[in-house]
């Protein structure tokens, strides 16, 4: 079968999603996936907040870094994470829908830089997340 780009990064989020315990545990969901970008969302429960009664920045910074894994891992190529830096820029509150769009910056050789920006489900930016990715031997499914 010859994949578009769009069909062959549904089938390699699809594998992921197949054996990601954490992402699934945090109670996150992928909402759409192309080669190169990734969405995926939350919504802040309360097991999610910390002792500020906020959403805990882990929990953000795990949002983040699913959305950026599932966009480089977009082309079926077996993609990790690098180095990842994240700026919190307000916070997320209970009940809120946290969304994080990753969209792919740079891919040279086997590393790539995506951005990733997570914002409520009413605009409000609430962190921008910056991943660096290294392509390691393997796919995602065979083709």
């Amino acid at each position: 079968m010859t994949f578009t780009p769009k069909q062959r990064a549904e089938a390699s989020a699809a594998a992921m999603w197949s054996g990601d315990r954490a992402s699934a545990w945090f109670g996150m969901s992928l909402d759409s996936v192309d080669e190169g970008t990734a969405t995926l969302s939350i919504t802040v429960e309360a097991h999610h907040t910390n002792g500020h009664a906020i959403c805990h920045g882990g929990v953000i910074f795990s949002l983040a870094d699913s959305a950026f894994a599932f966009a480089c891992n977009s082309r079926n190529q077996s993609t990790v994470a690098q180095h990842n830096t994240i700026t919190f820029i307000a916070p997320g509150n209970l009940g809120d829908r946290l969304i994080a769009v990753a969209r792919e910056v740079s891919l040279s050789g086997r590393s790539g830089i995506y951005d990733v920006t997570v914002k409520t489900d009413t605009g409000k930016v609430i962190a921008e997340f910056r991943g660096c990715s290294r392509a390691v031997p393997g796919t995602l499914f065979e083709e």
